[in-house]
């Protein structure tokens, strides 16, 4: 498999998922948070060390092997280093509204945060799950959820949290367009369609096959609840 040639540069809950599942059916092999509980050789404990130690030298093609297309965490949280380490890859930025994109965050992935459960947990991947966890709490805006203390005794995020992560995501989105040279960035909005991603890339647009819109707020906290009953039934 060739080097990243597609980098996605947007936080979990704008789409990524679906562009996933767009870059696929585009020919695409794209590692994605899902990936990592599905391959036993996703080194979780790779990604948060190299997260932990920003100036130690990291192979990233062996941590990408396989793939030529990347989104999601724990992929932009490297995304300084992999443009630079990947300088023909095309970076990909897919936008979603502050307000709506908190409000969706909060209610999945803090869900999973806060929690010992993931929606990807099942009976025999339980070591993998627990250690792409510790990698995703260490990841995820700065190691907010890291303490498991915080997680025990917090319900609820607080007002300065609620603005400090918001802050944060248009931080980062701000980041992405004054860093990412121009003739590299394609900026995709949340409920685009095909055209416009498959003139970016080069690639016909799929004849009969809509753009897929996946994994929706419904979807994941239903898949949730599913394995918390799971986790639960075992205990």
């Amino acid at each position: 498999m060739a080097p990243l040639q597609v980098i996605g540069a947007s936080w979990g809950r704008t789409g990524t998922n679906s562009l996933k599942e767009a870059l696929a059916i585009l020919g695409f092999r794209t590692h994605h948070m899902r990936a990592m509980y599905e391959n036993t050789e996703s080194h979780p404990d790779i990604f948060k060390e190299a997260y932990e130690n920003p100036n130690q030298p990291v192979d990233w093609d062996v941590l990408y092997s396989g793939f030529d297309a990347a989104v999601d965490w724990p992929t932009v949280s490297f995304l300084d280093r992999l443009i630079k380490y990947y300088p023909d890859a095309k970076i990909i930025l897919t936008l979603r509204d502050t307000e709506s994109w908190y409000a969706s965050f909060k209610n999945t992935i803090v869900r999973v945060l806060e929690s010992d459960i993931s929606p990807a947990d099942t009976s025999n991947n339980a070591l993998l799950a627990k250690q792409v966890r510790e990698m995703v709490r260490t990841l995820i805006l700065d190691g907010l959820f890291k303490d498991p203390e915080r997680n025990k005794t917090r319900k609820a995020l607080n007002d300065y949290e609620e603005d400090m992560i918001k802050e944060k995501y248009e931080a980062h989105i701000e980041w992405v367009k004054q860093n990412v040279p121009s003739e590299r960035l394609f900026i995709m909005e949340l409920g685009e369609e095909w055209d416009r991603l498959c003139n970016f890339l080069n690639k016909s647009v799929p004849k009969d096959i809509p753009y897929p819109h996946t994994n929706t707020r419904k979807a994941f906290i239903e898949k949730f609840q599913n394995s918390a009953k799971d986790f639960h039934h075992e205990q």
